[in-house]
């Protein structure tokens, strides 16, 4: 069996481990990994499909994936890697998205067994969690100092942070105390700008659990392009998931229209194609260059994956 680190390092997936040795040795037995999706809009685009893709790895590979879609803290709104304080979503906005992603990540994940995968809201129980009980029980594990040294609220302190925004990472802590507690959950997975809020659940765990507690992060790569533009966009925006926002055909063509260079290196972060396949791929791709023989496979790969391998085939004769 493909050792499931050694998959997504050569595949340029993981940018940083809370301790890379440590998670190996928890992934010599089955665990129960998670990852958090924000319901800010009603369909996840391409770069959330990152986390569903190593998700849907781990889950391949034998292991429990839990998927959290944050019902609770969306009502907030999670201040990673923006600049200002973002509007709040009405409630039923944030209940409709919730639903809306729930239904899209359950395309992805097996969620059919429990003993495979799980998908959960967190305002289960952020709704329930009362502010004394959050003050006792969460925020008394939280220093202020230790809050203000983590770059999510460093990077905000000039323009401003409410105190709203500034307590997510510690609700976010509190997610994984509870999947931890009840789902016996010792692996979290976010994207590159989670690092403080992945790291501040570690330290609150051990602080609840004693400093032994076997629990690890790790985070994925932002993923740019080779001009160093922001990628997940064409010129009329986001990349979504959802056809009815952007049609198969058209996320067919994103793909097809990436540079030589990002081709490949796409080939490894979105499709589940082998090594040895790619690496064939590439071999032909650099042995005919102006064929587009990666841009053809990272697109047919991709558009099949996310809309069914019908209309992957209807986007390559469309594209004829």
């Amino acid at each position: 069996m493909i050792d499931i680190i050694d998959d997504l390092n050569y595949r340029g997936l993981i940018k940083d481990y809370s301790n890379e040795e440590n998670v190996k040795e928890l992934l010599k037995t089955p665990q129960t990994i998670y990852c958090g999706f924000d319901p800010s809009a009603s369909s996840m685009h391409i770069g959330n499909f990152v986390m569903i893709s190593i998700l849907m790895r781990f889950q391949k590979a034998g292991h429990r994936v839990i998927a959290l879609v944050g019902g609770g803290t969306g009502m907030i709104g999670d201040p990673s890697g923006k600049s200002k304080e973002r509007s709040f979503l009405t409630e039923e906005n944030v209940r409709k998205n919730t639903e809306s992603l729930k239904r899209q990540l359950s395309r992805f994940l097996d969620f059919s067994d429990p003993k495979k995968g799980l998908i959960v809201d967190n305002y289960d129980w952020l709704g329930k969690l009362s502010l004394i009980e959050y003050l006792r029980d969460v925020g008394k594990f939280f220093s202020i100092n230790y809050m203000l040294s983590k770059d999510i609220v460093a990077g905000r302190l000039e323009s401003g942070i409410s105190l709203t925004e500034f307590t997510y990472m510690t609700l976010q802590s509190y997610d994984f105390y509870n999947l931890y507690k009840k789902y016996n959950c010792h692996i979290q997975i976010g994207g590159g700008d989670q690092w403080g809020n992945l790291t501040a659940g570690l330290d609150y765990i051990r602080k609840m659990e004693g400093p032994d507690s076997k629990v690890e992060c790790m985070t994925a790569h932002l993923i740019t392009r080779s001009d160093g533009k922001k990628f997940g966009k064409s010129e009329e925006g986001a990349i979504y998931l959802d056809k009815n926002l952007v049609s198969p055909y058209k996320m067919y063509q994103f793909f097809y229209n990436q540079s030589d260079e990002d081709a490949i290196k796409y080939l490894k972060i979105f499709t589940f194609l082998t090594k040895e396949e790619i690496e064939t791929i590439n071999k032909e791709h650099l042995e005919n260059l102006g064929k587009r023989i990666g841009q053809k496979a990272l697109a047919y790969e991709v558009t099949k994956i996310i809309h069914g391998e019908d209309e992957a085939h209807r986007a390559v004769k469309m594209s004829e």
